[in-house]
C-alpha cells in the first residue's frame, strides 16, 4: 500500500513557481504533482513580482530623464535577466520546430538543439522590437502607463502558463518541465485564476479611469486567448507541451498584452 502524497503546503507551492520560472534564489523543495499544481496556480504572481521589477526600473530611468526608448529597453530586459532568457530560448526554439514544416518527433528535435535556426531569429528579433516600441510609446505617455503595461504583460504571461498546465493538455515529452506540470491544474482552478488576473488587470488599469480598466482587462485576454491559439497549434502539431512551449505562451501572451495597451 503507498501513502498519498501531502498536499503542498503554500510555500512550497511559491517555491516550486519561483524556483522554476524565476533565478531568484529559491529552493524548490518538492518536486512532484502536488507541488506542480500549487506552483502553476501561483505562476501569476512570479509574474508579477518580475513585472514590478521591469517597471520600477523602467519608471527610475524615465523620471531621470532617459527618455521612452530606455526606459522601454530596460524593462524589456528585466524579464529576460530574471529568466535568463529561458523565455526568450523556447520562443525561438518553438519557432524553429513548427516552422521547420517537419513531423512532430523531427520538430521536437530540431527544438532540443542548443543552436537557434533562421525562424528563432526572425521571431526573437521581431518580437523583441515589437515589446520596445511598445513599451516606449506607452512611456512617452507617462511613466504609470508604461510601469502598468510592464506589470499587466508580465502577470499575463504566466497566467497562461497556468492555463497551459490545466488537465487534457498533455506532454509532448516524457521528461522536462512540460512533463512536471502538464495536466496537473484542474480546469476549474485554472479558470479561476484567469478570472483573478484579468480583474487584477482591471484594477492596475482602473489608475486612468473606467476606460483603463476596460483597456488593461481586455489586453489580459487577447493576451491569453493569443496564447490558447498558439497552445492548441502545438497540441496539434507537436502532440502537446514541453519547456520551450512553456516558454513560447509566455512570451506571446505577455507581448499581445502589451501590444494592446499600445493600441487605442
Amino acid at each position: 500500500m503507498t501513502d498519498t502524497p501531502a498536499p503542498p503546503a503554500p510555500l512550497d507551492a511559491l517555491r516550486f513557481a519561483f524556483g522554476t520560472l524565476t533565478v531568484l534564489p529559491v529552493r524548490v523543495t518538492r518536486w512532484d504533482r502536488e507541488a506542480a499544481r500549487g506552483g502553476m496556480l501561483c505562476a501569476p504572481l512570479a509574474g508579477l513580482v518580475a513585472g514590478l521589477c521591469a517597471a520600477a526600473l523602467g519608471a527610475a530611468l524615465l523620471l531621470l530623464g532617459g527618455g521612452p526608448l530606455l526606459a522601454a529597453v530596460a524593462t524589456a530586459v528585466v524579464p529576460a535577466v530574471l529568466t535568463r532568457g529561458l523565455h526568450l530560448d523556447g520562443l525561438a526554439d518553438t519557432a524553429d520546430g513548427l516552422g521547420s514544416g517537419k513531423p512532430a518527433d523531427e520538430a521536437l528535435r530540431i527544438m532540443k538543439q542548443s543552436d537557434i535556426g533562421p525562424f528563432g531569429v526572425i521571431t526573437l528579433l521581431f518580437a523583441l522590437l515589437a515589446q520596445v516600441a511598445a513599451l516606449a510609446a506607452l512611456y512617452a505617455d507617462g511613466w504609470a502607463r508604461g510601469a502598468v503595461a510592464a506589470a499587466v504583460g508580465a502577470v499575463t504571461a504566466r497566467c497562461a502558463l497556468t492555463l497551459a498546465s490545466r488537465a487534457g493538455v498533455p506532454a509532448a515529452r516524457p521528461e522536462g518541465l512540460g512533463a512536471a506540470v502538464a495536466g496537473t491544474v484542474p480546469v476549474r482552478a485554472a479558470l479561476l485564476c484567469t478570472g483573478a488576473v484579468v480583474a487584477g488587470c482591471a484594477a492596475a488599469g482602473a489608475a486612468f479611469g473606467a476606460y483603463g480598466a476596460l483597456h488593461a482587462a481586455l489586453a489580459a485576454l487577447l493576451g491569453l486567448g493569443l496564447g490558447e491559439l498558439l497552445l492548441r497549434h502545438c497540441r496539434r502539431r507537436l502532440g502537446g507541451v514541453t519547456g520551450d512551449v512553456f516558454g513560447a505562451l509566455a512570451e506571446s501572451a505577455g507581448l499581445t498584452a502589451v501590444v494592446a495597451l499600445a493600441l487605442g
